[in-house]
């Protein structure tokens, strides 16, 4: 029999992702973070956006926080290469919602 360890990131009673490394699942909690943060400052904003547009634009920006501090800080080549997860990501990360 195996042991296996895994890192559940949880946020208001319900479990979001699994991890297998804590460093991980500090990362995505962190992202989450972020993203509510996020959220505050743009139900602020003049836009009229539904409370789904606020949570996914959220969670975008946090996803991709590194390319906003850069164009925020005026860099001029906002140029980036599509993400796209690698087989080896896909293996240590287990989506909650496809497992139940």
């Amino acid at each position: 029999m195996a042991v296996v360890v895994k890192y559940v990131v949880e946020r208001s009673g319900v479990e979001r992702m699994t991890f297998t490394t804590k460093k991980e699942a500090d990362a995505y909690d962190k992202m989450l973070d972020i993203a509510e943060s996020l959220e505050v400052m743009l139900e602020k904003v003049d836009v009229p956006l539904s409370e789904q547009q606020i949570e996914s634009l959220a969670l975008e920006i946090a996803k991709s926080k590194d390319d906003f501090i850069n164009v925020l800080k005026g860099a001029k080549d906002t140029s980036t290469k599509p993400v796209t997860k690698s087989k080896k990501d896909s293996e240590k990360v287990t989506d909650i919602k496809s497992t139940a």
